[in-house]
């Protein structure tokens, strides 16, 4: 089931996502919804929050993605990222081993709106995969900016919060704008 995507201005983004500690079939069932959503908006990478439910669970396809290549490694190995696809991270911790680059990033719940955000050019995660098993790997480029990004989204952030104020400033007409049409929306239901 396609799930609406909260934008800009919900107070689901900002929660901090509660650890899962059991796979249920409602968990299941999100993960479910939430790649069909995902699919269906033309995503790389979907956080709970952003479905409105607080929970340590993102989502990622980073396949198909030729311009901002993607690395990954497995136990030492060199790995097939598209083999890897899609992921799924729940409770994910991330830490970084490498310098910080600037990328362009956008976001399903800031339609429209990009900018370059500086982030480590890699990272190692340790997260559950959707049956509640360890998973554990170290990542780079695109894969890495987008898990980064989404996991940011399980803490309440979002990448206007890692916005130079200089570009924030520039945006920030745009993102009034989205966020009175959001909360305009919630007074609606």
């Amino acid at each position: 089931m396609i799930l609406p995507i909260v934008k800009y201005g919900h107070p689901a983004l900002r929660q901090r996502g509660a650890r899962i500690e059991t796979i249920t079939p409602q968990i299941t069932q999100l993960i479910a919804d939430m790649f069909e959503t995902m699919y269906d908006s033309h995503g790389l990478g979907l956080a709970a929050q952003q479905v409105g439910q607080s929970l340590q669970l993102t989502i990622l396809d980073v396949r198909g993605v030729k311009n901002r290549p993607s690395t990954l490694e497995v136990n030492g190995q060199p790995a097939d990222v598209e083999g890897r696809m899609p992921l799924v991270l729940i409770n994910p911790e991330l830490e970084p081993i490498a310098e910080s680059v600037e990328g362009t990033e956008g976001c399903l719940s800031f339609p429209e709106i990009f900018a370059d955000i500086s982030r480590p050019e890699a990272i190692e995660v340790r997260a559950l995969n959707e049956q509640g098993q360890p998973v554990v790997f170290r990542c780079g480029g695109l894969l890495a900016r987008a898990i980064q990004h989404e996991k940011d989204h399980l803490q309440g952030i979002l990448f206007i919060d890692r916005m130079p104020k200089e570009t924030r400033r520039e945006l920030q007409p745009q993102l009034d704008e989205l966020q009175a049409a959001t909360k305009a929306a919630l007074k609606a239901e």
